[in-house]
């Protein structure tokens, strides 16, 4: 094997844990010894050992002398764990392959510099596109400090989400909403608006063949009007947050916060989602996976808050001005104001089309932008 295939090898153990070490990366790291792979590691859980940890663990004795490659740089602070650049050098690892920075600013280069003033030969950029596309959610968490947004719908050919008395199930077909629960299982938290819990009480968890970890509900909700039979107040199965404005009653704010849900008053009559989005930045969330209905969607478009769109389109069409449309709000005046939108992805999943887009231009939905 050459240093690409040792690298690829740590980036493929990466992808494995995408979903269950947040707010942390997911990383892998491998050591050689004379040509043999000696040992392996990946980062399994947010507080627990990171992938060089483990990797020079199974080391052992041969780890001095050895080669190391990493997908992300080993980390120069004490945070829940000792620096793993200590570990390195204390290891006497002769080389290091460091696919990416971290862009952490606790990190971001401190790193690298640590390794090569203890005398080890340090390698930056194996295979850092690959690297670089292991943490799309951490890597923009880090620069902004405000969680990485998913807008996901599913609509009809003609972009419909339910038809004009709101009838919606099911528009897709089995395989693409199993595709979707691996999306909830990957992003710490999904959003919807207060009407798509009133219309279709949904559970908002990720059911999975396999299982997969259930992220934070979320619910905008103004007035608090969210039932409290719903499931996301009765069904214990993952944590719920409702978000609510000045518009809402002491009464009302009692009323759910018995129910054992988490109530975030903002100081506002309308939800902004910029507001919402920085206050979840400040709760370490750091994705954010949007499933609501048009209204909700039209807000994160307005604001400019969208980092990825993950778009099932059924082969049908259901027509009709007053059916739900993917969108909805106001919309633009202008083609020229029109979200522009660059293919990544497409392909056929069951009987509908999926396809991944990512928005041309500023998306980062920073204050003032």
């Amino acid at each position: 094997m050459d240093h690409e295939n040792y690298m690829r090898l740590a980036i493929e153990m990466a992808k494995n844990t995408k979903g269950q070490t947040s707010p942390n990366p997911s990383v892998g790291a491998v050591v050689v010894q004379n040509g043999r792979i000696v040992g392996l590691g990946a980062h399994l859980k947010a507080g627990e050992g990171h992938a060089e940890v483990h990797a020079l663990q199974m080391a052992g004795e041969k780890a001095s002398g050895a080669t190391v490659y990493v997908t992300l740089e080993p980390c120069s602070h004490h945070g829940k764990t000792p620096p793993c650049a200590d570990l390195v050098i204390e290891r006497g690892i002769e080389t290091v392959f460091i696919a990416t920075l971290d862009p952490n600013p606790l990190v971001a280069g401190r790193g690298m510099e640590k390794l090569q003033k203890a005398g080890i030969n340090v390698h930056v950029g194996l295979l850092e596109t690959e690297a670089l596309e292991l943490n799309p959610f951490f890597n923009h968490y880090m620069r902004s400090g405000l969680p990485y947004v998913t807008l996901k719908f599913a609509s009809s050919l003609d972009g419909k989400i339910a038809t004009k008395t709101g009838h919606s199930k099911w528009i897709t077909s089995e395989e693409a909403r199993q595709d979707a629960h691996h999306y909830r299982h990957k992003h710490d938290a999904i959003l919807v608006g207060v009407n798509t819990v009133i219309s279709d009480d949904p559970s908002l968890t990720t059911r999975l063949p396999i299982g997969g970890n259930n992220p934070i509900r979320i619910v905008l909700d103004s007035h608090l009007r969210i039932p409290l039979n719903s499931k996301l107040l009765t069904d214990e199965e993952a944590r719920t947050w409702i978000v609510t404005s000045t518009l809402a009653t002491e009464t009302a704010i009692r009323a759910v916060e018995n129910t054992g849900a988490r109530i975030i008053q903002l100081n506002e009559e309308k939800i902004n989602v910029k507001t919402v989005l920085q206050l979840l930045g400040n709760e370490k969330v750091t994705s954010v996976f949007v499933e609501g209905g048009g209204t909700v969607h039209a807000s994160f478009m307005a604001e400019r808050c969208i980092q990825q769109v993950v778009s099932y389109i059924a082969p049908m069409l259901i027509g009709g001005e007053d059916a739900r449309s993917v969108i909805g709000g106001q919309g633009v005046e202008f083609i020229d104001d029109a979200l522009q939108l660059e293919v990544q992805s497409y392909e056929t999943i069951g009987k509908d089309m999926k396809i991944i887009l990512v928005p041309k231009g500023d998306f980062s939905c920073l204050p003032g932008s």
